[in-house]
C-alpha cells in the first residue's frame, strides 16, 4: 500500500499530510477536474476548488481567487502535488479565518478528518485506556497486552495488528464481529494484519462509526489521532447503547404525554442523555438547564445534585458548599466512586468542560443508577406503539450506509433526519457528482418549511431522472417523515449506488448497465465453476437461509478466507445464524462494505441479499486479476458481460426477473 501512494506523490512531507483514502479521493477528483478543463491553471482552480467540501464549505470563490492570485504569482500548468500544495494552503486559510476552534473541537461524532490538527487529548487517551483496561481484561488473547500504562504510546502498538480494535467493537455491539473471523496468531504476516484492519473499519461502519478518511495503513503505521478518533467513536456507541426505548422503557418517563413519545424516539442518544439528567436536576434546588457537556458542566454544580438525587445516602453536605470548582469536581467524583460508578476522568477534565469526558461519565452514571421508576401505566402505552421490526433493520442498514458516506450531518434517525431534504441531496451529489442543482437548495437550518418542501422535491425530481420507481411518492412524504416511502427512495438509493459502482469497472461491463440479473448469473457461474454444489433461484430463495451458498460464494472468490472447519450444516436456527455471522465477518474482512444483520440471512431478507451478493461482486471484480483464484479471468467476467443488458431500476425487478433467471 506504501508503494501505492508513493507513485500518487512522490514527495515524502506531502504523503505524510494525507491518508490513504484521502489521495485517492483527491486524485480522483484532480483526474476529473483536470479532464473537464483539458488541463489545469492557476486561472481554473477557484471554480473548482471550490467543490471540495473542506475549501467550499468556507470560502468563496472569489476568495479562494483573490488568496491564489497572492500566494501564487502565474501557475501556467497544475500538477497534482501543486494542487495538493494549493489544497492545503486553501484549508489552511479557512481554519484561520473561521478560527480552530469551532470546526476542529474534538467530539465523538466527528470522525477526526482534519489534515491539519494532528493533536491528541492526552486526557482522552488515558480515559480510552481505562475503559479498554476494564472491559478486555479477561479477554483470553488480549490478557497478555493489558492492562495498558496510559501514560505510554503503547495503546496504538496493540492496536497494530487490528486485535484490540476489532474486540472493542464486539464489546460496543455484542456480535457484530465473529471472533473466528479474526485473525489472532501471536505473530501475524502482512496480509493478516491488513485483514483485522479492514474486519475493523468496515464492523466500524457497520455500527454507526464515521471512518471516512482512514485505511488500513492508518493503523498499521499507529497514527495517533486517527486510531483515537475511531476508539473513542467505538466506546460513545457502547455507551449510549441504553439510550433508547428498547433498551430502557423508564425512558417515557421523561414525556409528559404519550404525544411526546415518538418525539423522544427520534432523538439522539446524547440528547436523550441530556433530558434525562434535567429531568432528575428539576426534583433538586438546581435552577439551570444544561445543554451541553462542556460549559455548563464545569462548575460541577450539577453533578452535585444529579448524585444527591440519584445515591443520597453517598453525598457530602461539603460538595455544594465549597467555592474552588476543582474541589468540588473532587469531591463529585469521591460521591461517584462511592456509588460504585466507574468514571475514566478526572476533576481537571471536568473544570477543563471536556465535552467527550464528561459525556462519557454522565452516561457511566446513567448505566448505574438511573434513577427511573417503572410506572405501569406508560410501560403499556410503549407496548401499544407498532414495533416493525423489519422498518427498524432496514432504517438502520440504510442510516449506517449514509453516514458511512461522509455527509456532513450525522445521521440519528432516518425518518426524521431527512426531511428537509438536504442530507439526501447531499448523498446524491455523492452518488452522481453534478447530478443537484446547488442554487435551489437551501441549506440548514431552514426555517421557511417550503424550502424544505423545495429540498426534497428536488430529491425527488433526481430519483426519477435516476429512474427509481416514485410513483406514489412527492418531496411531502418525505418532509412528513413517511416511512414506507422514505425507506422505498433509500432502498433504490442504495441498490443505484453499488449498480453504478459495478457498471463502473468498464473493463467488465464494457460500460453497459449492470441489473440484478447480472448479478444473479455471476454469482452462480462463481459458485459453479469453483466446485460449489448450492444454487441460489432468485435473492429471496429460502433455501439461502442456511449460508452455505454465501460460504461457498466467498470461498470462490477467495479460497482461504472460509475455514470450513468452523461452518455448520445450517440445520437449525442456531447454526443457521452462526453461519450468518461468519459469513458477515468474513465479507468485510475482504473488503466489502455491507451493513446487514445475521437476520437479514436466516429470514432472507431480499434488499439486504441483494446488496450482499453485488457487494461480493464488487470486491472481486476489483482485484488484480494476478491476485484472483486460479481458473478466475477476464474471459470467464467478459463472457458473463455478455448477458449485461439495460438497466431495470424498478424495485419489483430484484423478485421478478430473478425468478425468471432461476427457472432458466
Amino acid at each position: 500500500m506504501a508503494g501505492y501512494v508513493g507513485i500518487l506523490v512522490s514527495d515524502p512531507w506531502l504523503q505524510n499530510q494525507f491518508t490513504q483514502v484521502e489521495l485517492r479521493s483527491l486524485k480522483s477528483h484532480f483526474m476529473t477536474i483536470r479532464r473537464e478543463s483539458g488541463g489545469l491553471t492557476l486561472a481554473d482552480l477557484p471554480a473548482k476548488m471550490s467543490r471540495l467540501k473542506h475549501v467550499g464549505e468556507n470560502l468563496t470563490e472569489q476568495e479562494i481567487a483573490s488568496f491564489l492570485q497572492d500566494t501564487y504569482k502565474n501557475l501556467d500548468d497544475v500538477d497534482f502535488e501543486i494542487f495538493l500544495r494549493v489544497y492545503l494552503k486553501l484549508q489552511a486559510h479557512a481554519s484561520a479565518r473561521m478560527g480552530t476552534g469551532a470546526k476542529n473541537s474534538s467530539a465523538f461524532l466527528k470522525s477526526p478528518t482534519s489534515t491539519l490538527l494532528h493533536t491528541i487529548s492526552e486526557s482522552e487517551k488515558a480515559s480510552y485506556v481505562a475503559h479498554i483496561n476494564n472491559y478486555l481484561a479477561e479477554d483470553k488473547f488480549l490478557k497478555q497486552y493489558l492492562p495498558i500504562e496510559p501514560s505510554t504510546n503503547n495503546l496504538f502498538e496493540i492496536a497494530k495488528d487490528g486485535v484490540l480494535l476489532c474486540k472493542l467493537i464486539n464489546v460496543a455491539v455484542p456480535g457484530t464481529i465473529d471472533e473466528r473471523a479474526i485473525n489472532t496468531k501471536r505473530v501475524l504476516n502482512p496480509w493478516e494484519r491488513n485483514e483485522n484492519h479492514t474486519l475493523c473499519l468496515n464492523s466500524a461502519k457497520a455500527i454507526g462509526c464515521t471512518v471516512v478518511n482512514i485505511g488500513t495503513q492508518d493503523f498499521i503505521e499507529g497514527r495517533r489521532h486517527l486510531v483515537l478518533g475511531v476508539i473513542s467513536q467505538i466506546i460513545k456507541i457502547q455507551l449510549l447503547a441504553d439510550l433508547n426505548l428498547k433498551k430502557t422503557p423508564q425512558l417515557v418517563e421523561l414525556v409528559d404525554d404519550s404525544k411526546d413519545v415518538e418525539e423522544l424516539m427520534s432523538l439522539p442518544p446524547e440528547k436523550i442523555l441530556l433530558r434525562w439528567m434535567n429531568f432528575q436536576l428539576k426534583k433538586t434546588a438546581y435552577k439551570k438547564t444544561v445543554s451541553n457537556f462542556s460549559s455548563d458542566v464545569k462548575d460541577g454544580e450539577a453533578y452535585a445534585h444529579l448524585l444527591n438525587i440519584l445515591a443520597p445516602e453517598h453525598s457530602n453536605p461539603s460538595t455544594l458548599t465549597v467555592k474552588d470548582p476543582l474541589e468540588r469536581a473532587k469531591l463529585v467524583l469521591e460521591h461517584a466512586d462511592r456509588m460504585g460508578c466507574k468514571r475514566y476522568l478526572t476533576a481537571k477534565d471536568i473544570v477543563e468542560g471536556s465535552p467527550n469526558l464528561n459525556l462519557a461519565f454522565v452516561a457511566h452514571i446513567f448505566q448505574h443508577r438511573n434513577g427511573l421508576s417503572t410506572q405501569t401505566k406508560q410501560i403499556s402505552f410503549l407496548e401499544t406503539l407498532p414495533d416493525d421490526t423489519q422498518i427498524s433493520r432496514e432504517e438502520r442498514a440504510f442510516r449506517f450506509w449514509m453516514n458511512s458516506l461522509g455527509n456532513s450531518t450525522y445521521i440519528n434517525n432516518v425518518f426524521e433526519d431527512l426531511r428537509n431534504g438536504w442530507i439526501l441531496l447531499e448523498t446524491l451529489d455523492k452518488l452522481s457528482p453534478g447530478i443537484v442543482n446547488w442554487k435551489v437548495a437551501s441549506k440548514p437550518p431552514i426555517k421557511l418549511p417550503f424550502r424544505k418542501m423545495e429540498n426534497c422535491n428536488q430529491v425527488v425530481k433526481i430519483g426519477k431522472q435516476l429512474k427509481f420507481s416514485l410513483v406514489n411518492i412527492a418531496g411531502n412524504d418525505i418532509v412528513q417523515g413517511n416511512k414506507k416511502l422514505i425507506l422505498a427512495y433509500l432502498w433504490q438509493l442504495m441498490r443505484y449506488n453499488i449498480l453504478q459502482l459495478l457498471k463502473n469497472l468498464r473493463f467488465h461491463s464494457h460500460g453497459k448497465e449492470i441489473t440484478d440479473s447480472d448479478i444473479l448469473v455471476w454469482a452462480n457461474a462463481k459458485v459453479r465453476t469453483s466446485g460449489g454444489q448450492s444454487h441460489m433461484a432468485s435473492f429471496k430463495d429460502k433455501s439461502l437461509s442456511d449460508g452455505i451458498f454465501f460460504l461457498e460464494l466467498l470461498s470462490a472468490v477467495q479460497s482461504r478466507v472460509v475455514n470450513w472447519s468452523l461452518v455448520t450444516k445450517g440445520e437449525n436456527e442456531e447454526e443457521k445464524k452462526m453461519n450468518a455471522t461468519y459469513i458477515i465477518s468474513i465479507a468485510r474482512k475482504l473488503g466489502c462494505s455491507i451493513f446487514l444483520l445475521p437476520e437479514d440471512i436466516t429470514e432472507v431478507n431480499q434488499k439486504m441479499i441483494l446488496t450482499l451478493t453485488a457487494s461480493i461482486m464488487y470486491w472481486f471484480l476489483k482485484q488484480p486479476v494476478e491476485d484472483r483464484p486460479c481458473g478466475a479471468s477476464d474471459s470467464e467476467t467478459g463472457s458473463q458481460s455478455e448477458t449485461i443488458s439495460s438497466l431495470t431500476t424498478d424495485d419489483t425487478s430484484s423478485e421478478s426477473s430473478t425468478d425468471e433467471n432461476g427457472n432458466r
